[in-house]
């Protein structure tokens, strides 16, 4: 059946989501990135309205986790833009993740495939209660990580989106042809009633 390979592949997809979202949510906590937190934690509960719809067949809240979707791309768009520093985007604008609370920035540069961490002791250029580190040896540079990792949200994002679509649709149509057979039996049909008094008409010869 088409329409159950439809919401099937619905919550493969969100369940994909899931995984990604919450990898990603525990990176951003280590790396005290606040902005992608948030928007982290808003795209797992809209993530979880999805399931919900597709297992209970409610079209509103898929309509609903497909707008996120579409406000989703746009934001891990702009994470990409961000780390490759398009435009006039640059990194040394880190205060647009972190709310300008901390001097964090991702926790890939220091953690990333086969990079090497030094501290640099008594800098002049270290802020108060902080320390310079020089980072050498990564096999892969910690934006190109936050882009693959925001690019695979936006793959999953739009696969979404597609099949959320799909599935509100079909729900919508199903409701629409209950409700056109219930309106048959709810107001049912009633044959004329004959009145129970004779009406006499005169008879003319």
């Amino acid at each position: 059946m088409a329409w159950c390979d439809g919401r099937c592949t619905l919550i493969v997809i969100c369940s994909l989501q899931l995984v990604a979202a919450l990898q990603r949510q525990v990176i951003d906590f280590l790396g005290y990135q606040w902005a992608p937190i948030l928007a982290n934690f808003l795209h797992i509960m809209a993530v979880i309205l999805g399931v919900f719809g597709t297992v209970q067949f409610r079209s509103r809240y898929i309509i609903l986790y497909a707008v996120w979707l579409v406000i989703w791309v746009g934001w891990n768009s702009f994470i990409i833009c961000f780390y490759l520093e398009v435009g006039h985007l640059s990194q040394d604008r880190e205060f647009l993740m972190t709310f300008n609370t901390s001097l964090h920035r991702s926790w890939w540069m220091e953690h990333g495939p086969g990079c090497l961490v030094t501290a640099v002791p008594d800098s002049p250029l270290a802020p108060q209660d902080h320390h310079v580190i020089t980072i050498s040896g990564c096999l892969l540079d910690y934006q190109y990580i936050e882009v693959v990792s925001a690019s695979l949200q936006v793959f999953l994002a739009l696969f979404g989106f597609v099949y959320a679509c799909y599935v509100s649709k079909v729900f919508l149509e199903d409701e629409d042809n209950v409700d056109f057979i219930g309106g048959f039996d709810s107001y049912g049909y009633r044959p004329p009633q004959k009145n129970s008094h004779l009406q006499l008409q005169p008879l003319y010869t």
